[in-house]
């Protein structure tokens, strides 16, 4: 996944990583994890769990505005791929290669996890179990948080 220059980060991105820094942060040495096949069933095992035990609820549906928090029994795309992201983190994997990812399908926006692994980028996504490569998905990726600067986010050229 090579990434063209900065983009502009989600409104709400600013503002949950005003609240969440430690989710935002982009200290940290490690670029890209080893890839072992006990990290793809852990990735595999906290994406399936999570999937099962939030239910997506759209924030406008829930008359909020655009809100990024970390899911608890509902929540929308961000909120769901942040709380992957926190899970994998509790778990000793590092912020610096988990980034939220802002993609289209078909002209509507949707947030996925990304996990830059030796493998190549992997994605974590909601709206399926399967733990996947980024080019073998159906979307069209728009922007990543930065690896390198607090609160900045790369477009994406792909």
């Amino acid at each position: 996944m090579a990434t063209a220059g900065y983009a502009f980060a989600p409104p709400a991105a600013r503002t949950f990583c005003a609240k969440q820094p430690r989710f935002c942060s982009a200290s940290g040495h490690v670029k890209e994890v080893k890839l072992t096949d006990r990290r793809m069933a852990e990735l595999q095992s906290v994406n399936s769990s999570v999937n099962a035990k939030v239910r997506e609820r759209n924030d406008a549906s829930a008359g909020l505005g655009d809100d990024w928090r970390i899911a608890g029994k509902e929540g929308d795309c961000e909120d769901i791929a942040i709380l992957k992201k926190s899970e994998l983190m509790k778990r000793g994997w590092p912020a610096s290669a988990l980034l939220l990812t802002v993609v289209t399908l078909g002209g509507s926006g949707h947030t996925v996890l990304t996990v830059r692994t030796d493998k190549g980028d992997l994605i974590l996504d909601n709206l399926t179990g399967a733990v996947r490569n980024w080019s073998r998905t159906s979307y069209r990726y728009f922007a990543r948080q930065s690896q390198s600067e607090s609160g900045k986010w790369l477009r994406i050229d792909s």
